[in-house]
């Protein structure tokens, strides 16, 4: 429930008597936007609401006597805390009248409404795929708290959510029908990141659906959560990558449908869910670009090709209209989602790359290729389509030029602690 703010001059009697007659209310904030105003008149106060619409303008509005002469009976003569919860209430009714939303839904405001809510605004805003947030959405958070009241949340229910995610083991893909499989329980510090990173996410996930619901006035207090802080120090793994070798042999070990389809990411970049919507009208070869017009960030991007890669796409829309894809699978069906994961798999066996890859790795090998040869953050994450550099930096900036790195190789000489050999590493 929301916390009952504290005011010494407003939430007793005594005090109140000792304030001047006055037309204008004494207001205390009790929540973002949102002030409790008491207007003390000769015969007695009126509790006061002022709501704040936004562009500077406030709503106001009497919402019943104070207790100064009679008992308080919460409806039509409040005491202090009564007044705070009828003003968010009230408030809360605003915020929904705002947007089109007469009435507050019968029944009570749970955390699947909340959900449900964000992800209707999340494809109006943003266009992008949904299917991995939801898969995690259905996964922890509607079996744990789908039921549970917002205004019933609290802080300590949220980090102990928070917390079991963190200690449990994380799902594998499982065929359909069967019982979920799980991998082995976390008990290495890099396994134990990893889920705390998972968690981490779903915490954002659940955050951002609350915080919405907030915002639009369905929720009338937001500190149940804004203080349920992520773990630290756990988004910081060793980016993995193929060298040229490794990727040409991979290359080599796909059947041909999937063989078209590696070869594109390792010279693009572009992750699988882009490649599979790739049309022939999305390739220019007078400028040497391809077009993404649907990514993960919602925002469309030109990435600029190679030569190796230029002649690459021309070979592919050989014979295509500009409407047809560009990659299909064998039988001719478009490729769905996850159906690169077992032949990709099954490529690795054969060209030895173990353990085996994800498709994500081909994207991360082409990102490296780049900053090994000393191009500028701002350049590879405009290629690879970040919002902006953080993600890039975090991911491939130590494979760039480092100015600590090339003084400490020039200023320390060889000790010559090492004897000379022909072993040679294949």
């Amino acid at each position: 429930m929301a916390r009952t703010v504290r005011d010494a001059t407003l939430e007793s009697r005594t005090a109140r008597d000792n304030l001047k007659i006055s037309g204008k209310p004494h207001y205390k904030s009790i929540d973002s936007g949102l002030h409790l105003g008491y207007r003390k008149g000769k015969r007695g106060g009126k509790w006061v609401v002022r709501g704040y619409e936004g562009d500077g303008k406030y709503t106001v509005t009497t919402i019943g006597l104070s207790d100064d002469t009679q008992d308080a009976d919460g409806v039509s003569v409040l005491n202090f805390s009564q007044a705070q919860a009828k003003a968010r209430e009230l408030f809360l009714k605003w915020g929904r009248q705002s947007h089109g939303l007469d009435v507050v839904p019968e029944g009570p405001y749970t955390v699947k409404n909340a959900i449900d809510d964000y992800l209707t605004d999340y494809d109006r805003r943003s266009g992008k795929s949904r299917s991995h947030m939801e898969a995690s959405i259905n996964a922890h958070i509607i079996p744990a708290m789908g039921n549970v009241e917002v205004a019933k949340l609290t802080q300590n229910r949220i980090k102990l959510w928070h917390e079991q995610i963190s200690k449990t083991a994380a799902r594998l893909r499982t065929r359909k029908g069967e019982g979920q499989q799980y991998r082995e329980q976390p008990d290495t510090p890099d396994t134990i990141r990893k889920r705390r990173s998972t968690a981490n996410k779903i915490l954002t996930i659940l955050k951002s659906a609350l915080n919405y619901g907030y915002h639009e006035g369905r929720v009338a207090s937001n500190s149940p959560w804004v203080n349920v802080k992520p773990f630290k120090n756990v988004d910081a793994p060793t980016i993995r990558y193929l060298n040229d070798k490794e990727s040409k042999r991979l290359v080599n070990a796909c059947p041909p449908d999937l063989r078209a389809m590696v070869t594109a990411a390792l010279l693009t970049g572009a992750r699988y869910g882009e490649l599979t919507r790739l049309t022939a009208s999305d390739f220019n070869p007078d400028s040497g670009t391809l077009y993404v017009s649907i990514s993960k960030s919602g925002k469309d991007r030109h990435i600029a090709l190679t030569d190796e890669g230029k002649d690459f796409f021309n070979r592919a829309i050989v014979g295509k209209l500009g409407s047809e894809l560009i990659f299909r699978r064998t039988s001719g069906t478009p490729w769905g989602r996850a159906q690169q994961y077992r032949p990709l798999k099954d490529a690795c066996k054969v060209a030895k790359i173990e353990p085996a890859i994800g498709f994500h790795i081909l994207r991360h090998t082409y990102g490296s290729r780049l900053a090994n040869r000393s191009v500028p953050m701002a350049v590879i994450a405009a290629q690879l389509g970040h919002a902006d550099t953080r993600i890039t930096e975090k991911h491939y900036a130590h494979l760039g030029p480092s100015y600590v790195a090339d003084t400490v190789r020039n200023a320390f000489d060889k000790i010559g602690l090492l004897e000379d050999d022909n072993v040679v590493n294949m």
